[in-house]
Order: structure tokens, then C-alpha cells, then sequence
């Protein structure tokens, strides 16, 4: 059974840089919910953090996401395996999972505050 999905306030927008990224947790106890914030050009993606390639986060330090790679920008990195990440769409354009993508999110801004539609825990996506 998953669990139910349900719109979360995660942060404050004027908290998250731009460009920027910052992981966020929903529910509580030893299996929260893992979701990728990030702001680029004025817009904002949410992801779940979870790289395709394993199934596990894409950050091992808090908020350790965004490689500067020269004439490519700012890519989401999977600090595990390498796999990069395009930051609009969630395409991962390098690394061995290759041709696959984050788990996009829905999310939007309320009173300056950002909300994503996640489930309440921890669940494969």
C-alpha cells in the first residue's frame, strides 16, 4: 500500500537561493519523505531524492547538490555514482542512468511560502 500524497509547506521561498537547492522532509519517525527543492532563472522544481540509478539520495551532506560544470551551468549531482541532473526537468544527462529522470513534483508558492505535493513517507517513486 503507499502512502497518501498530500500538499506540504516545506519552506520559505526567500530561504532558498538562485540559484539554489535545499532538501526537504516530510512526516516524521525513522522514513520520512526526501524531496529536492530547487530555484534557477526565477523558477522553482521539486524532486523527490531519489536517483534512479540506486534508489537512494542524491545528497550525502545536507543540501550538497549543485555541480557548477563549465558551458553547462548548474547540474543536480548524485554524490553517490556522478549521474548529473538537468535542474528543469529532472533528465539525468550523464552518468549510469543516463536517459532517465527524477521523480518531478508538484509545487507552488503561497503567501511567499513553497508547497509540494508529496506523500506523507517514505515510498518508493
Amino acid at each position: 500500500m503507499s502512502a497518501p500524497w498530500s500538499e506540504h509547506a516545506v519552506c520559505r521561498l526567500d530561504e532558498l537561493a538562485d540559484p539554489g537547492a535545499r532538501e526537504f522532509l516530510v512526516g516524521e519517525g525513522d522514513w520520512p519523505f526526501r524531496g529536492i527543492l530547487v530555484r534557477r532563472d526565477g523558477q522553482l522544481y521539486a524532486y523527490a531524492n531519489v536517483c534512479p540509478h540506486k534508489g537512494h539520495p542524491l545528497n550525502l551532506a545536507d543540501d550538497d547538490f549543485l555541480v557548477d560544470l563549465a558551458g553547462q551551468g548548474k547540474l543536480l549531482r548524485c554524490a553517490s555514482h556522478g549521474a548529473l541532473f538537468v535542474p528543469e526537468n529532472g533528465l539525468c544527462v550523464s552518468g549510469p542512468c543516463s536517459g532517465r529522470s527524477l521523480r518531478r513534483l508538484e509545487c507552488r508558492i503561497v503567501d511567499g511560502v513553497v508547497r509540494v505535493r508529496s506523500p506523507d513517507r517514505w515510498e518508493s517513486v
